[in-house]
């Protein structure tokens, strides 16, 4: 005899509506429609069919079903695909398929998913011994599927929620630019992780702020403001974002940042505004490249004219009709012309290898060099360059041979004798070298002015000249960034040595590699 569930059952209905709200989660969700359904109306097992976007049938959870009628099962879904045929249709097919193959299940009910007049699914459950489901049963189960299909498609929607929101935080995190977005009221909703760095405030200082104790500047920026934006009710919107360009305060220790701020509204199909996405790019390294255009424009064009000139005048001197030029008098200004030229490809070579360096480095070809012939060479060829100077070198007995690239030690001891010679007017250039544990220093010292403290951090600098050496001393500011650049390469260091008072001192560091680090 069939039990009387009816008093369980109306239990479970004044449950149901509590306990499918509380779940969220889809999985969780259908097991638990599925237990409940099973046991309301006695059943032994049971599944849950669910109808997919493009009107695919599949069975998302079963209970008491052996695998093999489970397979039955879906296969038998598949051709039911974009058909709108119930669930109690299916019944007499499935009951008969369970008298076909034995599975002990002996009769079923099945009962359509409905809400808002679209089936999302079915529930089917199945008895073990010989009792029809009653005109009862169909109400139960009709009132409790109704319920399962607003939980089912509550839970759906929270899952398609949960998921974009993820989606959109793992875009925000992965993007490279600084990302705020706004309410209305101009208060931040959210920031990325890229934002965070770049002002350096953590999350939780950042969020619900009024936006202009985030982003607040220390130059004002180019271009329409945020506030005055929304004063004019967004009237520019249908032709283009806001866009600005300022230096931007970071919290302490850091330095203001300029940056560019792109701001684009979101608007709702009735106009209102909805949030605000506020873009923020670190510009420094573009700002970075405009000063260096403007320098190196500024340089070349100085230092271009003068050899360019005096070549140009020599020449046209020279080839006057109406003077005859002795041999002495044509062969100084051949001698200029020569010179001048010389100094023109030096800078041309310069600009070169900082273009190179600039965008991949430069290739060496390391081979064993001996440094200290390389410098006592070098120290014979420059004394003879100047009478008002005296270059000694000084180097220790155990001064080593290194693996390096000859072309470019003899480039950088070079551009450091050349400095020596340029802005000290006579005296005694020095070169030492010494070997220190598993590296070589060498410094190049002179009796000259020296460099002023202001200047230190930036000599390295490329196209970097001192307001007062720029107007005395002819000059690109390449030299002392090659020398850098050639040092980083080998894995060196260069500095200014602001201990010595008696001129300017430079010293680097080469490390020693053996012959079996030789990289050719």
């Amino acid at each position: 005899m069939l039990p009387d569930h009816r008093v369980r059952q109306r239990e479970y209905l004044l449950e149901i509506s509590r306990a499918l709200t509380e779940e969220l989660d889809l999985n969780m969700l259908l097991s638990r429609i599925l237990h409940i359904a099973i046991e309301m109306l006695g059943g032994h097992a049971g599944f849950i069919a669910l109808v997919g976007d493009s009107g695919e049938w599949h069975i998302a959870i079963n209970q008491g079903i052996p695998p093999a009628l489970l397979t039955y099962l879906e296969n038998w879904l598949v051709s039911f695909s974009g058909s709108e045929e119930g669930a109690g249709a299916r019944i007499p097919e499935i009951n008969r398929m369970l008298s076909d193959i034995s599975m002990g299940m002996i009769t079923g009910v099945g009962i359509d998913m409905t809400v808002q007049h679209s089936t999302i699914g079915q529930i089917f459950v199945f008895r073990n011994y010989r009792a029809s489901f009653s005109t009862n049963d169909y109400s139960i189960l009709t009132s409790f599927a109704n319920q399962a299909a607003i939980a089912v498609r509550n839970a759906r929607l929270y899952t398609q929620v949960t998921r974009q929101n993820l989606r959109m935080a793992a875009l925000l995190s992965s993007v490279a630019d600084g990302i705020l977005i706004l309410n209305p009221d101009l208060t931040v909703l959210q920031v990325n992780h890229a934002f965070e760095r770049l002002i350096n405030a953590p999350h939780e200082e950042l969020i619900n702020k009024p936006f202009n104790q985030v982003v607040r500047w220390a130059r004002l920026p180019k271009g329409l403001e945020l506030d005055e934006a929304l004063k004019s009710n967004w009237q520019w919107r249908s032709a283009k974002d806001l866009f600005l360009e300022g230096d931007m305060l970071r919290y302490s220790p850091l330095d203001p940042i300029p940056v560019e701020i792109t701001y684009a509204p979101l608007f709702s199909d009735e106009g209102d505004l909805l949030n605000i996405i506020a873009s923020v790019r670190d510009i420094t390294r573009f700002r970075e490249a405009e000063e260096l255009k403007t320098n190196f424009i500024s340089v070349m064009s100085h230092e271009l004219k003068t050899p360019i000139a005096l070549i140009k005048g020599y020449a046209s001197t020279l080839r006057r009709e109406d003077v005859e030029w002795d041999k002495p008098m044509m062969s100084e200004s051949l001698q200029v012309i020569e010179e001048e030229a010389d100094h023109l490809t030096a800078m041309v070579e310069d600009l070169l290898d900082a273009t190179k360096l600039q965008t991949g480095g430069i290739t060496l070809h390391k081979t064993e060099v001996d440094l200290a012939e390389l410098i006592h060479d070098l120290t014979r060829k420059f004394a003879l360059q100047s009478d008002k100077h005296q270059i000694v070198a000084d180097l220790s007995e155990d001064f080593p041979i290194i693996v390096a690239d000859e072309t470019r030690m003899n480039q950088l001891i070079s551009n450091l004798l050349t400095n020596s010679l340029k802005y000290s007017d006579g005296g005694t250039i020095k070169i030492e070298g010494k070997k220190i544990e598993e590296n070589v220093q060498v410094c190049i010292s002179d009796q000259g002015k020296g460099i002023d403290p202001m200047d230190v951090p930036h000599v390295f600098d490329r196209f970097y000249r001192s307001d007062g050496v720029a107007k005395t001393t002819k000059g690109t500011g390449l030299g002392l960034y090659l020398c850098q650049s050639i040092v980083k390469a080998h894995g060196g260091r260069i500095w200014i040595d602001e201990t010595y008072h008696q001129g300017a001192r430079i010293c680097f560091t080469l490390p020693i590699k053996t012959q079996s680090q030789l990289i050719l």
